[in-house]
């Protein structure tokens, strides 16, 4: 499955190569959006000297590890949650009836290697973000570990939005204020929102375990909720929870496509 995946992802890349200028247009184009949201940390410092008790230091560590996790996703997966376009054009009629996963071939499509500037700027901010802060080596290793759980946990909710498809076809904008949404909303401390919605991305959608029950184990800060400090440990747990869902619901949605005739 990962050498299909790596073999599709690499037919398309170099089909992206042809056009290098293009191509270097395009990354780019991911480092200044990217750049954009930093900007608008920066404004928000420049009037206070925190957010919701973190300093920017504390805000630029949780924004990077929750777009690292959501760039990579969003690059190797982020396709499987426009499986409608291909049900709507019949393209996934000859998916499945080649040799080859499905879902890899939904993931694959179209793969497009320019969005990988995105994730640079993002593990920019995050080594920044890390070089200042006071982190105990103990605790270090937990960066990596939140990160490659945050990527699963996207991932997860980009093939629930496909599944989802396959009842709903015109669900695509559904689909996007999980996954784009909750990228949003994990760029800031999760303590700027009410109690309410805090609980329901922690124990109902688990994007607290992309980076902020993670990131408070990290930073040792006490959870407002006054969850345990080991809750962040359960990031891992909580990425492989959702994902068993999220291929069940697609494997429910394949069994119960019917085909559009083509």
């Amino acid at each position: 499955m990962i050498r299909t995946y790596a073999l599709l992802a690499w037919t398309w890349t170099r089909a992206a190569a042809q056009y290098p200028l293009s191509f270097a247009l395009m990354t780019v184009g991911g480092l200044v959006v990217g750049g954009l949201d930093i900007a608008v940390i920066w404004v928000i410092f420049a009037n206070t000297d925190e957010l919701a008790g973190f300093g920017l230091t504390e805000v630029m560590f949780l924004y990077g590890a929750s777009q690292l996790a959501f760039s990579l996703a969003d690059l190797l997966f982020g396709n499987v949650d426009r499986v409608s376009r291909h049900i709507g054009a019949g393209t996934l009629d000859a998916m499945l009836i080649r040799p080859a996963s499905p879902f890899v071939q939904v993931a694959a499509d179209q793969f497009t290697p320019h969005r990988i500037g995105r994730s640079i700027q993002a593990g920019a901010v995050l080594a920044v973000g890390l070089t200042r802060l006071d982190v105990p080596l103990g605790r270090v290793w937990m960066v990596p570990v939140m990160v490659v759980s945050g990527i699963v946990i996207f991932a997860a909710l980009f093939t629930l939005g496909g599944a989802v498809q396959f009842l709903l076809t015109a669900a695509p904008e559904v689909a996007n204020a999980f996954t784009y949404g909750g990228a949003m909303l994990t760029q800031y401390p999760l303590s700027v929102y009410d109690a309410r919605i805090v609980r329901g991305m922690t124990f109902a959608l688990p994007l607290a375990f992309v980076n902020w029950q993670p990131g408070l184990y990290v930073l040792g800060r006490p959870d407002p909720l006054g969850l345990p400090s080991w809750t962040g440990l359960l990031s891992p747990a909580a990425a492989l929870t959702l994902a068993a869902v999220a291929a069940l619901a697609w494997r429910a949605g394949i069994r119960r496509y019917r085909s559009t005739g083509s």
